[in-house]
């Protein structure tokens, strides 16, 4: 090649590809900010469904018989799907049975919200099985935390509301703890204003911000990175919580995302409980409040830390895709849901 030859080359490859920003994120995820389709806030003489997309419900009939107590104390009607209580090892029933009971519930007209029963691991076996044609004709609420993560960011990518909320596993006989879960989750579903007061922290980044609150829990959000249902967080605020991972985990969790540009375009973040923290035979020697910060020390939003949700059983309802107003300080911070 001479030596001409070469430098028009280089200038080519300059000109179509010298602007050009490499992104690792998946190029299917939306990147529309516009306002998601809210389901219909329920009523009296409105049907849940309750399903287990994910972990079986071993010795946990007690608690479904609660939460349809529950539902039938506010007015509402309940239906359980036929494999809630089946069994397939880890999971309730085959994720064949898993997916039947979740597309009958999201075909049903008559079927006003989806609550899980439980989380724990399995809901990602069956998203990809799921059709959203029949529930774009009647939308309806889909209801859960952790493992239902996967499900809120489909939901998301689809263009509807969700709300994180407790699931049936989560009552038991003592209500003590429990009296905020339930009260928001119903403020949730019936429409009422949610708005909370967080505790402050010296580790909060202060700021305030409006914006759609998306996320959920830290390792199903991290799972779904680079695929169809990874969430697009330009112009969002996240919200975070997580249960039982070492701290070198969480590090590299939030290192991994940070590498895929997911925090990029972000503007704020919200973190919930981080429970049950795993002793590690090598000490981080810092607090989880300082790990994040560390992680995202690369970008300026606002932090909020002490957000009652997650797997604690002070579990503040939030409808995700909702725009809310932050605003973050080191005495306090206020979160308030727009209507």
């Amino acid at each position: 090649m001479s030596k001409l030859t070469l430098i028009i080359t280089v200038c080519c490859l300059a000109f179509f590809f010298g602007n050009e920003k490499i992104s690792t994120q998946n190029k299917s995820v939306p990147k529309s900010n516009k306002t998601l389709i809210q389901p219909r806030y329920l009523k009296a003489g409105d049907t849940v469904a309750i399903v287990a997309p994910s972990g079986i419900l071993k010795d946990r009939t007690d608690e479904v018989e609660l939460a349809k107590a529950l539902l039938k104390s506010w007015g509402l009607n309940y239906v359980v799907g036929k494999h809630v209580f089946s069994r397939n090892n880890h999971f309730a029933g085959t994720d064949e049975e898993r997916c039947e009971d979740f597309q009958k519930a999201l075909d049903d007209p008559k079927i006003s919200a989806i609550w899980a029963a439980r989380g724990g691991y399995g809901t990602v076996r069956i998203i990809d099985k799921l059709d959203y044609t029949k529930f774009k004709k009647n939308p309806k609420w889909i209801i859960g935390y952790s493992d239902i993560t996967a499900l809120h960011n489909q939901v998301h990518n689809e263009g509807y509301e969700s709300i994180h909320a407790m699931m049936c596993v989560s009552l038991n006989e003592d209500k003590n703890g429990l009296e905020e879960t339930i009260a928001t989750f119903k403020d949730a579903l019936f429409g009422s204003t949610l708005s909370y007061t967080l505790k402050g922290s010296k580790y909060n980044r202060t700021g305030t911000v409006a914006a759609p609150l998306v996320g959920g829990n830290l390792t199903v959000l991290h799972t779904m990175l680079g695929s169809k249902t990874s969430i697009d967080l330009s112009g969002k605020i996240l919200f975070i919580e997580e249960i039982g991972e070492y701290e070198y985990h969480i590090d590299r969790m939030l290192q991994s995302l940070k590498r895929a540009g997911y925090f990029d375009n972000c503007k704020g973040l919200i973190v919930g409980d981080i429970s049950k923290v795993r002793k590690n035979t090598t000490a981080w020697g810092k607090p989880v409040e300082q790990l994040i910060l560390d992680a995202l020390s690369d970008y300026d939003f606002p932090i909020a830390f002490n957000m009652p949700a997650g797997h604690e059983r002070d579990n503040r309802a939030m409808i995700l895709g909702r725009t809310v107003e932050l605003n973050v300080g080191k005495d306090k911070s206020e979160l308030k849901f727009k209507n």
